[in-house]
């Protein structure tokens, strides 16, 4: 990750498993939510979760997914993560440290059939971010899909627009656009292999 380096992750884990309240504030519940109704289908097969945190969201994606590969740079979210789903019985899940995107699984042959992205792309810079956006594509499985949702508001460690996060996503060959959901706090944006809506592929349209 060419920004912010493991030392500032593990400062934010220092004393504490949560360090954004993604398990306690309302509105990290809802946008949670918000992501899952953006998925294309009910189940969601095999699932990458880069930047995992402690595992909130995994375990959402968890109870739809046949397995979901989930990680982080900070080796205490990592524990954090296999605590919290452990307790939470998730024994779909394989929660590993990855230094991203040099470590991405797609080296090791894995295909995924979502890939979700998550509150890290403004820690990149651009170059590191586009080869992300490039891997993200050519991880998916036919059918596949990639979810993006991210926070608007500026802070210090930002180093790229959430627009500019999303635009490099967006500009891949071979995916289309699936939900588009823009709030002054956050933006969050789908893409799929397949071009037809969900409606349409439940024959509805």
């Amino acid at each position: 990750m060419a920004a912010v380096d493991t030392a500032y992750f593990e400062r934010l884990y220092a004393g504490r498993e949560d360090p954004w309240g993604i398990s306690t504030h309302w509105y990290e519940a809802r946008k949670r939510a918000l992501l899952l109704a953006c998925l294309p289908s009910a189940r969601l097969g095999r699932v990458f979760e880069p930047g995992c945190a402690s595992g909130v969201l995994t375990q959402a994606l968890a109870e739809r997914a046949d397995h979901v590969l989930a990680t982080d740079l900070s080796e205490q979210a990592v524990q954090a993560a296999r605590r919290r789903l452990a307790d939470a019985g998730a024994r779909n899940v394989t929660v590993a440290r990855a230094v991203l995107p040099d470590e991405w699984p797609v080296a090791a042959g894995q295909v995924f059939d979502l890939v979700v992205l998550s509150e890290l792309g403004y820690y990149f810079d651009a170059p590191s971010w586009a080869r992300m956006a490039a891997l993200a594509v050519a991880s998916l499985a036919p059918g596949g899909a990639i979810v993006a949702c991210h926070w608007l508001h500026d802070f210090a460690e930002r180093r790229l627009d959430t627009h500019a996060v999303h635009g490099a996503i967006a500009r891949q060959a071979g995916i289309f656009p699936l939900a588009d959901h823009a709030e002054q706090d956050f933006l969050l944006q789908a893409w799929s292999r397949e071009p037809l809506s969900v409606a349409r592929r439940e024959g509805l349209a």
